[in-house]
This record gives C-alpha cells, structure tokens and sequence, in this order.
C-alpha cells in the first residue's frame, strides 16, 4: 500500500491516514532529526516500552513518561535506585513492565558512561545508513536493517538493554537517522535527515 489520502486531501504514510494522536505524530515528529541527549534517550526509551504494544499507547502515555522519567535527564535517571523502581511500578500512567523500567535506569547509565566517547547522539547518528531507504509502498519497508543491526550490538557492547535491532530501525525512523516516509508522502524530504 502507497501513501493513503487523509479527508484533508493530504497524502501520507497509511498508518497515519485518519486524524489523531498518530497522525499528528506523523506530521509534526516523526522522521524529523532529533537533537541532544535528553531527546535520544526519551526515543530509546520509549521504543523500548513500546516493544510487544502499540504506538499509540505510547503516545497517550508519553506525558507521563516524561515526568516521572525526569525529563529524560540522564543523569537523574542514572541516580534511580530500588524505590525509584517500585514507584515506577506503581505509577498507573505508564507502562509498568519490571524489566523495561530496570532498562531505562541501565541505559540512563550507560548514557552517562557513553559522553566519554562523545555521547548517546554521536553515537546513534554514527551508523547512519549511506543510503538510506526511499520506499514507495509498505511492502518495501523493513523493520531492520544492517545499521540497526550493527547499532543494536555496539549499544549492547557499551551496556545498554532493550536495544534489539527492530528496536533501533524503529528509533533510528523515529528522530530522522533516515527518512522513513513514503515516497508520495508530504513529510518525504521534510525532516531534515
């Protein structure tokens, strides 16, 4: 399926066709270049809770997370201990998932560790693809590819968890590594990867 044409008259990327949280996430977010640690970190770790739900949830919850994550400052995240965790399970407007929560605290560190080598963004950005996809359906769109793959095992490498290749293809779309809008899509070219 090709880019599906919104009761506005706008073309986009099927997923985002009717009007709400997605779309709105679609036009205004996704696939633009996201900047700086705290909005890095916010991507990874959102991706990782999204992992086995749906996007949307994420999104309707994304407030939350931001709060009760510390604005997604690495260093406070890193400083979590035990009773920061059980607060977190406890906290009804997020998603509570043990492991998950364990993994934002463990890449918040390993955050704080990877600015010796220049940082979480440098990082990510560094496997940038050097040609990138430019899909004209659904059906030629991946969900891994050999820079998620290759991201997936550095950032394991230097600590980080729930960071599996789909995972990283999805951030790596998210905060504009590529574009990853359809051809025929009015964001295609807007994000400024």
């Amino acid at each position: 399926m090709g880019p599906v044409t919104g009761e506005d008259g706008i073309d986009r990327c099927p997923w985002a066709g009717g009007p709400g949280v997605m779309r709105d996430y679609h036009d205004t977010e996704w696939g633009n270049r996201a900047h700086g640690e705290a909005a890095y970190l916010e991507r990874l770790t959102l991706e990782a809770f999204q992992s086995g739900l749906s996007w949307s949830t994420i999104l309707n919850k994304r407030e939350a997370f931001r709060e009760v994550f510390a604005g997604f400052d690495a260093e406070a995240i890193a400083a979590f201990d035990d009773a920061d965790a059980a607060r977190l399970m406890n906290e009804p407007r997020i998603v509570r998932n043990r492991l998950k929560i364990a993994a934002a605290i463990t890449n918040a560190r390993a955050t704080v560790a990877l600015r010796e080598q220049g940082g979480l963004e440098a990082f990510v950005l560094s496997f940038a693809p050097d040609r990138p996809p430019a899909p004209t359906t659904t059906a030629e769109m991946t969900t891994t590819s050999p820079e998620s793959v290759a991201l997936s095992k550095g950032l394991k490498k230097r600590g980080f968890a729930f960071v599996g290749p789909t995972t990283m293809f999805a951030l790596m779309e998210a905060i504009g590594v590529f574009d990853p809008h359809l051809v025929g899509c009015h964001r295609r070219g807007a994000g400024g990867a």
